[in-house]
């Protein structure tokens, strides 16, 4: 069976996407986390927990940020919370923190998630013979290179089927950095001021932009969408897909994430039909914040394009 994964940002949303037939939440604290649409406190967390596992869903905790020395002493503690409360799963990508979770032998599975690290079978091998239960495919990795890596893998990967894509991450902010420079203040640089860069002499690309603790992070033009490449992924038995919500309106990714799970629901039942899953891809478009576009990303790329 296809099994759907979508972010979190509150815990109403949370039941509303159990309701939409989400089988897996995705959420976890900004201080251990990359790029989460709301940090929560490991007490949100366990509230969470305690009402996916009521309607017999699970739940996966992002451990996935990039830990300097200072940070890192905190990482097995706050795995052993995770362990406590009940998490189903974690993703990490920090050697660092996989090796202090065994270290720590708690009965917690994690999927190796390293960003846009993770583009071969052999890489995603590696990390299943070091305890990984799955790991998370990169952005970057296009359809005619996922045909071959489904047939060599010995993991299930995950694979984004919606949203914001991330293209790149400094630790600095720069933001602020570029703010002193110029002696123009910003008194947002969150996600919530909605600031986008543009390139060189294109005036229409409009890379969203914003700080956190982690750093400064960077977005592509347009957010993802697959769903009329579902079929395609359903075929190469890539059947765990990933929602992401970070920029989407709260209560239109709900509905968005009902469209994804229906086309899941035809796929497995073998009734899906090309008109099925163009008017469920209009239906994810209606709902699409005005200001991000949608496009199938690096999917239709020939791999030499993306090298």
């Amino acid at each position: 069976m296809t099994e759907l994964v979508a972010t979190v940002a509150s815990y109403d949303q949370a039941a509303a996407l159990i309701t939409a037939g989400v089988d897996r939440l995705y959420l976890g604290e900004d201080y251990f986390g990359l790029r989460l649409p709301h940090s929560f406190k490991p007490d949100e967390i366990a509230q969470i927990v305690e009402l996916a596992h009521q309607h017999d869903r699970k739940v996966t905790v992002a451990v996935n940020a990039i830990f300097h020395n200072d940070r890192i002493k905190k990482v097995t503690a706050y795995l052993q919370k995770m362990s406590a409360i009940g998490v189903d799963e974690v993703t990490i990508g920090d050697p660092g923190a996989i090796y202090l979770l065994q270290q720590a032998a708690l009965d917690l599975p994690y999927i190796y998630d390293a960003a846009d690290l993770v583009t071969s079978s052999r890489q995603i091998n590696f990390w299943g013979k070091h305890q990984a239960s799955g790991a998370v495919l990169a952005h970057e990795v296009p359809y005619q290179e996922m045909v071959p890596l489904s047939q060599q893998i010995d993991i299930p990967v995950e694979v984004t089927v919606y949203g914001a894509i991330a293209i790149h991450q400094s630790g600095r902010p720069l933001l602020q950095n570029y703010s002193n420079f110029v002696q123009e203040h910003l008194n947002k640089t969150d996600r919530q001021r909605g600031l986008f860069i543009s390139a060189p002499h294109k005036e229409e690309t409009h890379y969203s932009i914003y700080e956190d603790l982690n750093g400064t992070h960077i977005f592509a033009n347009n957010d993802l969408d697959l769903m009329t490449d579902l079929p395609k992924l359903w075929d190469l038995g890539l059947r765990r897909w990933k929602l992401d919500g970070l920029y989407a309106d709260p209560t239109n990714f709900v509905k968005q994430v009902a469209a994804f799970a229906q086309a899941r629901d035809l796929l497995d039942q073998d009734q899906a039909s090309a008109v099925q899953l163009a008017d469920l891809d209009q239906t994810v478009r209606d709902l699409q914040p005005a200001e991000r576009g949608l496009d199938n990303g690096f999917f239709d790329l020939d791999p030499n394009e993306v090298k």
